[in-house]
């Protein structure tokens, strides 16, 4: 009898190639399980922490609002849980997205690599910064932050959140590390990874900056302002890849841009320099989330301040090299040729006027027929 030879393959591994190509379903399967686990008693109560809000806290019903008590939430270590989970939910979306609606228009326009990476880029973003200022417009409409622009630093610290809230700030913090993995999914240029990095990472700073230090009303008023700016940028750029005429968007998009970091500077000082300042209770007080110091006061200017400078550099460079860009691909003025007795040089007539190749053939002259001996 032949023996058979044991099989020495080793088990299949998940290719790179493989996790590119069916990322969203993977992530897809680790969502589903923390879903799952809410069916089931043992599981329900750690995939609780996943899912929902936590640190709620129900206050009683007072005299303004004697009708109902109200349920308002603080942070805590456990909302890291919370923005992994819609972590995953963001890469799902974004795969969507792609697939459904990018990927289609990328078939029908036929872009080029560069532009194909770049209208998915903006595609993603347009979307994303249309939603969130839809939602903080919702929330500053709902608690009035228009119609009292005192709230935004009256009564600080702002340590317990509304719903919509708080949701909001773990949203922004779900979406913008969810842009880590994008960035190994979407096959990101070795090149652009470090601009990504600082990108991604100006985002984070200052969302959980002002998640943290109890400043969440003066933060949503600059990310909606900040979004809309970036949302007519991006959405600008789309129109532009399907017509390169198209310039009137990123004119009204330049002074918007300019205006808005006017506001976020006025809004900073006035909110962290003038109405913080001015407050009684200026202790620093990590159990009640009092963060009003002079010390953390002109970190949160100074960091605010050096951001618009930032952007305000990258925003010259920019149209420095579109001015740039316009002005070599302006169609340069043809000079006359000069007309000149005799006989043309032979090097004229091979490269035509002023050195250019001529392509007719009425613009060169012909050869004389050789006299017979």
């Amino acid at each position: 009898m032949a023996i058979r030879k044991k099989s020495t393959k080793s088990p299949p591994v998940l290719s790179h190639e493989f996790i590119l190509q069916n990322h969203a379903d993977i992530v897809s399967c680790v969502a589903m399980v923390f879903l799952l686990g809410l069916m089931f008693e043992i599981t329900a109560k750690a995939s609780i922490i996943f899912v929902t809000l936590q640190y709620n806290v129900t206050l009683p019903a007072t005299e303004e609002q004697a009708t109902e008590s109200a349920s308002l939430y603080y942070y805590g270590i456990k909302d890291l849980a919370t923005v992994f989970f819609y972590m995953l939910v963001a890469v799902i979306i974004h795969a969507i997205i792609q697939e459904y609606v990018l990927d289609k228009i990328n078939r029908r326009m036929h872009f080029s690599k560069t532009k194909h990476s770049k209208f998915n880029d903006s595609g993603q973003l347009s979307a994303f910064y249309l939603f969130s200022c839809i939602w903080g417009t919702f929330i500053l409409i709902s608690e009035n932050y228009i119609s009292d622009p005192t709230i935004l630093w009256r009564a600080y610290p702002h340590n317990l959140m509304t719903f919509q809230m708080k949701f909001f700030y773990i949203s922004q913090l779900a979406y913008w590390f969810h842009a880590f993995p994008e960035l190994y999914f979407q096959k990101t240029k070795k090149e652009d990874i470090p601009r990504q990095l600082v990108y991604i990472g100006l985002y984070l700073f200052h969302i959980a900056g002002a998640y943290l230090l109890n400043l969440n009303h003066l933060g949503l008023v600059l990310l909606v302002l900040h979004y809309f700016v970036e949302f007519l940028f991006h959405i600008s750029r789309l129109f532009y890849f399907s017509d390169e005429k198209y310039q009137k968007g990123f004119s009204l998009w330049a002074v918007l841009f300019v205006l808005g970091r006017l506001l976020t500077l006025i809004l900073s000082v006035l909110t962290v320099g003038f109405g913080l300042a001015r407050a009684e209770n200026q202790k620093l007080d990590f159990s009640t989330g009092n963060f009003n110091v002079l010390g953390v006061r002109i970190a949160v200017l100074a960091s605010i301040c050096i951001t618009q400078a930032f952007m305000m550099w990258k925003f010259i460079n920019f149209q420095l090299r579109r001015w740039r860009e316009h002005s070599t691909q302006a169609p340069a003025v043809k000079k006359k040729p000069a007309v000149t007795k005799g006989r043309s040089s032979r090097k004229g007539t091979e490269n035509g006027v002023n050195g250019t190749v001529t392509s007719n053939g009425a613009d060169s002259p012909r050869k004389r027929k050789d006299k017979s001996s």
